[in-house]
């Protein structure tokens, strides 16, 4: 199963979100210099979204009142 994939908030590459933050990820464009470098987006935490909820998948459905206990 793949993760779902979201944009970064620094580098704005689309990026598998894990356990509610950002993998870990290189900047965008060509090594220059050979070095590694990591997005300052990399392992930040990812808030919920319109396109993932939640993240256990579970929505809690919108309507007034009481929710049914089962």
């Amino acid at each position: 199963m793949s993760s779902r994939r979201r944009p970064c908030p620094e580098c704005r590459r689309e990026i598998a979100v894990v356990a509610g933050r950002y993998a870990r990820h290189d900047p965008p464009g060509a090594r220059g210099s050979g070095e590694l470098t990591s997005c300052p987006g990399s392992r930040r935490l990812a808030l919920p979204g319109p396109e993932q909820p939640s993240l256990d998948g579970y929505v809690v459905p919108e309507f007034p009142g009481q929710m049914p206990l089962f």
